[in-house]
C-alpha cells in the first residue's frame, strides 16, 4: 500500500496534499490551532518589480512646505507668505565688497597725501570732513528710501532749499530756525509720501516732480548769507563726521535684523509693481520718505553753516541740488544698497561717501577739474553692477540649491524598508534609492521548519 494510494484519500488521519505547484490550498487544511492562518503559496502574489523607495512625507510634502513657509521661516521672508522668499539674506557679498571700498578709500587718501599734504591737516582737513558729513547725510537718506523700495530723488533740492531757507531766517535764532526748516522739509517729505503710498506710484517719479518744483523755487530766490556770529561747525568738524558715520553704521546694523529688514523692504514689488503692498508696507515706506527729508534738511543746515553764503546762480546751489541727488544715489548704490530695495550692507554707504569726497579733493589737487555730474554718473553705473551682484549672491538660497545640498550631504534612509514589515528601518548601504526592474524566482517554495513539524504531526496519524 503506497502512501499516495488514491483509496486512502479523504479518509480520517490522512490529508489531501495541496498542490504547491499550482498554488491551490484545500479548504479543510489544518490550521494548527491558529485562526485565519494563511499558507504561503507561490504565485498567489504578483512579483513587485519596483524597488524604489515609496513616497514619504519628506518627498511628497516638500513642495507643500515650500509653498507655505513655516512660522519659523516667516521670520526670514521680506514679504507676505504668498510671495515671500523663505530664507535669510547672505551677507558675505556685502562684507567682501565693503573691504574693496575700504581699500579704495585708503588708496585715495594715500594719493591725496602725496599730491597735497595740506589737504589732510588744518582748515582744509576740517572742510574735507564737513564735506563728507554733508554728503553722507544725503546719501544715508537716499539709502533709506532705496531700501524701502521708493527712492526719493528730491533729496538734493530739499537739502539746498533748506540751506537757503535757513540762511534767510538765521537772524531769528539758530535753534528755532533749524527746527522750522526741519518742519518745512518734513512737510515736503509728507507730500511725496502721500503721492507714493497713497496713489501707489513709483517713488522716483513722484519725488522727481517735487524736486523740479523745488529747483524752480530756488532759482527765483536771491543769495542769502548766514547771520554774522552764527555757529561755526569747523571747530567740531570731526565730531560732525563721526556723528554722521554713527547714524549710517547704526542704521545699517539695524537693517540686518530680520523683522526690520522684512518690514522696511515690504514695499518692494514681487509680482505686479502696480499692486498695493498693504497698509503695513505703505506706513513704513511713508515714514522712510519723511525721515529722508529730515536727514536732507539737516544736511542743508550744515551746508549753510559751512559755506556761510548760499548762492542761487545757475552754477550755484540750484544746479548743485541735482548733482547732490545724483552723488547721493551713486554713493548708496556703490555702497551695496540694492536698487530694487530691501538689501544693503553696514559700512558700504559711509565708505562710498568717503571715497567720493577724497576723490574730489584729489582731482582738485591734480587740477583735473572733474565735474560732479561725471563722478555721479560713473558711480551710478558701478552701483547698478553692484546691485546685480547683491541680488545674485545676496539673496537666500533657492529651493533647487537647497535640494542639491540635501542630496549631497544628507544620507538617504527610508522608514518603509524594514525587517519583513516590522517597521524597523534598514540602513542605506549606498545603493540607489530609485532601482528599477527586478526578477522573479522560478524555484518552488522552500519548506520551512514549521512545515516539517506539520508533516511529522500528520505523519504520526498514518
Amino acid at each position: 500500500m503506497a502512501y499516495d494510494d488514491s483509496r486512502f484519500r479523504g479518509e480520517p488521519g490522512f490529508r489531501e496534499e495541496p498542490d504547491f505547484r499550482s498554488g491551490g490550498v484545500p479548504e479543510d487544511a489544518p490550521t494548527l490551532g491558529v485562526s485565519n492562518q494563511s499558507v504561503y503559496t507561490p504565485g498567489s502574489y504578483a512579483a513587485n518589480t519596483d524597488y524604489s523607495v515609496p513616497p514619504t512625507e519628506s518627498t511628497l510634502g516638500l513642495a507643500a512646505r515650500r509653498a507655505a513657509p513655516s512660522p519659523a521661516q516667516l521670520g526670514d521672508v521680506f514679504d507676505d507668505p504668498e510671495h515671500g522668499e523663505p530664507g535669510r539674506d547672505r551677507l558675505a557679498v556685502h562684507a567682501l565688497w565693503e573691504m574693496v571700498l575700504l581699500l579704495a578709500t585708503a588708496s585715495l587718501l594715500y594719493l591725496l597725501r602725496d599730491a597735497r599734504p595740506e589737504a589732510l591737516r588744518g582748515v582744509e582737513f576740517e572742510s574735507l570732513l564737513l564735506a563728507g558729513a554733508e554728503l553722507g547725510l544725503v546719501a544715508i537718506a537716499m539709502g533709506l528710501t532705496l531700501r524701502a523700495g521708493a527712492v526719493n530723488l528730491a533729496l538734493g533740492p530739499i537739502a539746498y532749499a533748506s540751506a537757503l531757507f535757513f540762511a534767510d531766517n538765521s537772524h531769528r535764532g539758530l535753534a528755532m530756525t533749524a527746527g522750522i526748516t526741519a518742519l518745512v522739509a518734513l512737510g515736503v517729505g509728507v507730500v511725496i509720501a502721500v503721492l507714493v503710498v497713497g496713489f501707489h506710484v513709483p517713488g522716483w517719479a513722484a519725488s522727481l516732480g517735487v524736486g523740479l518744483a523745488l529747483m524752480a523755487w530756488i532759482a527765483d530766490q536771491n543769495a542769502e548769507k548766514v547771520v554774522t556770529g552764527a555757529y561755526d561747525p569747523h571747530d567740531k568738524a570731526l565730531y560732525w563726521l563721526l556723528a554722521v558715520v554713527l547714524v549710517g553704521v547704526v542704521g545699517g546694523a539695524v537693517g540686518l535684523i530680520r523683522p526690520v529688514r522684512r518690514a522696511v523692504g515690504r514695499f518692494r514689488p514681487v509680482a505686479d509693481p502696480a499692486r498695493r503692498r498693504g497698509g503695513g508696507a505703505a506706513t513704513i515706506t511713508g515714514l522712510a520718505i519723511a525721515g529722508s527729508a529730515l536727514l536732507a534738511s539737516a544736511a542743508g543746515v550744515l551746508t549753510a553753516l559751512d559755506v556761510r553764503e548760499v548762492a542761487t546762480t545757475e552754477n550755484g546751489m540750484a544746479a548743485a541740488g541735482l548733482a547732490t541727488t545724483a552723488l547721493a544715489l551713486g554713493a548708496a548704490l556703490v555702497g551695496g544698497t540694492s536698487a530694487y530695495g530691501r538689501r544693503g550692507g553696514v559700512f558700504g554707504t559711509v565708505l562710498a561717501v568717503a571715497a567720493m569726497t577724497v576723490l574730489f579733493r584729489y582731482s582738485a589737487a591734480e587740477k583735473w577739474n572733474i565735474a560732479p555730474l561725471a563722478v555721479a554718473g560713473g558711480a551710478i553705473v558701478i552701483g547698478l553692477v553692484v546691485t546685480r551682484l547683491i541680488e545674485t549672491f545676496g539673496r537666500p538660497p533657492t529651493i533647487a540649491e537647497e535640494e542639491v545640498e540635501e542630496e549631497i550631504w544628507t544620507p538617504s534612509t527610508s522608514s518603509t524598508r524594514g525587517d519583513y514589515g516590522t517597521g524597523q528601518a534598514e540602513p542605506d548601504n549606498g545603493w540607489s534609492a530609485s532601482r528599477t526592474g527586478g526578477w522573479t524566482s522560478q524555484l518552488p517554495a522552500r519548506t520551512t521548519d514549521e512545515d516539517w513539524g506539520v508533516e511529522e504531526r500528520w505523519g504520526s496519524n498514518r
